[in-house]
């Protein structure tokens, strides 16, 4: 439809309508993500957040042409500190400082002498397993309910 031309009133709500039923299956998608998170960290949302960006800063970008033995772009770990994940996530350094230290006891992550944290093994492969089971099908079924939604 041209831009100087506007749909007629009927459309217009139509189009609104399916746009807030979308918005809304979205917005229940993620409330029962954090909820699942919620749990999942001992009721510290704080957690999964700081756990994901170590994660994200550890696995930055993939090493240009390097491949591994599966095929998939290697990643080299690369070391973040609670300064740069408090910079990321605008929280107070201090905040970052304890959660990361509860972290550290739970196992998944893990910090070196010189304060270099990373997503420990055990981690990855607890959430990874996670994510694969529970949270990528969840999300699968939502965006197909996006889509049918919005007629594609």
């Amino acid at each position: 439809m041209d831009a100087g031309i506007e749909a007629p009133p009927a459309e217009k709500i139509k189009k609104q309508r399916m746009l807030r039923d979308v918005a809304l299956l979205l917005a229940k998608h993620e409330v029962r993500n954090m909820k699942r998170w919620f749990e999942e960290f001992d009721r510290d949302i704080m957690l999964p957040i700081l756990l994901g960006e170590i994660a994200l800063h550890n696995i930055g970008t993939p090493s240009a042409g390097a491949v591994g033995g599966d095929g998939l772009p290697e990643c080299t770990l690369k070391p973040c500190n609670a300064y740069s994940i408090a910079a990321a996530t605008g929280l107070p350094r201090e905040t970052v400082r304890r959660k990361v230290a509860r972290l550290v006891e739970l196992g998944w992550v893990s910090r070196r002498k010189n304060g270099h944290l990373y997503v420990s093994s055990g981690a990855l492969h607890h959430f990874g397993h996670l994510m694969s089971s529970r949270e990528l099908p969840d999300l699968i079924d939502t965006a197909d309910r996006a889509r049918r939604l919005l007629g594609d």
